[in-house]
C-alpha cells in the first residue's frame, strides 16, 4: 500500500477538503456505501478518492494522486472511474474539482424513459439554471467502460454537469465547494422534478433564462 507524502500547504488543504466534503455528503445520505467519488485538480496532477472507499471515512494521506497521463504517483489505487474525471478535466480548463454521486433523486431521473437527452431536467428554478445550466443525459455505459471517457468528454466541452443514464450525476466546478453545491442543487431539482410528475408546471422561459445569464454572467 502506497501512502501519499506531501508537503505543499495547498495540497494538504485540498486533501482535508475532500475528506470533509466526503463525510458531509455521506452523512446527509447523498452517497451510500462505497459509491461516488471526488477529485480536485492540483498544479502537479490531481487527487481522487480511492477505489472501494466510503466517502464518509476517507483518510487524507491515502487519497490517490495521479499525473495527467493517469498514472498513480501516490496514495491508494484510484476509483475505477478515474478516466471519467480525467476526461472532464481535459475538456474543461476551468474545472478545479469534480463530484460524481449516485444520489437517490438524480439517479432516479437517470432511469426514466422519455427524457430529453439534450436537456433532461427542465429549468424549474433560477438556482438550477445558475449552478447547472442545461443538463444532458449520456446514454448508458457499464461502470468502468473506457468508451465513457470520449462520450463524457464531448459533452463536457459545453456542460459543467452531465447525468449518466441508469447511474448518476457528474458535476464539475471551479472549486470542490462549488462542485458540491452544484451537485446538491441538482439533487434538489431532481427531487422537485419527480414530485411534479403529472402536475402542470411552469419552468423558466427563454427570456427569464437570458435575464439570469446577463445578471450573473452565466455561460450555459
Amino acid at each position: 500500500m502506497s501512502i501519499a507524502i506531501h508537503s505543499k500547504p495547498e495540497e494538504a488543504r485540498q486533501r482535508e477538503q475532500i475528506v470533509a466534503f466526503g463525510r458531509s455528503l455521506f452523512e446527509r445520505g447523498l452517497t451510500a456505501g462505497s459509491s461516488g467519488n471526488l477529485s480536485v485538480r492540483l498544479d502537479d496532477g490531481w487527487l481522487l478518492t480511492p477505489t472501494n472507499a466510503c466517502l464518509g471515512r476517507l483518510d487524507p494521506a491515502r487519497l490517490a494522486k495521479l499525473d495527467w497521463d493517469g498514472r498513480l504517483i501516490g496514495g491508494e489505487p484510484p476509483s475505477k472511474e478515474a478516466f471519467l474525471h480525467r476526461a472532464v478535466y481535459q475538456e474543461r480548463s476551468g474545472a478545479g474539482a469534480i463530484v460524481h454521486l449516485h444520489s437517490t433523486y438524480s439517479a432516479a431521473v437517470s432511469c426514466m424513459c422519455g427524457l430529453n437527452h439534450a436537456d433532461c431536467i427542465p429549468p424549474l428554478t433560477p438556482y438550477f439554471v445558475m449552478k447547472i445550466g442545461r443538463l444532458p443525459l449520456l446514454p448508458y455505459h457499464r461502470p468502468g467502460d473506457p468508451a465513457l471517457a470520449g462520450a463524457i468528454g464531448a459533452l463536457a466541452r459545453k456542460h459543467s454537469s452531465v447525468l449518466l443514464a441508469n447511474h448518476g450525476p457528474v458535476v464539475s466546478g471551479a472549486t470542490l465547494e462549488a462542485a458540491v453545491y452544484a451537485a446538491e442543487e441538482l439533487e434538489e431539482t431532481a427531487k422537485l422534478f419527480l414530485l411534479l410528475r403529472d402536475v402542470p408546471t411552469r419552468p423558466l422561459d427563454a427570456r427569464q433564462i437570458d435575464e439570469l445569464k446577463s445578471a450573473f454572467g452565466l455561460d450555459i
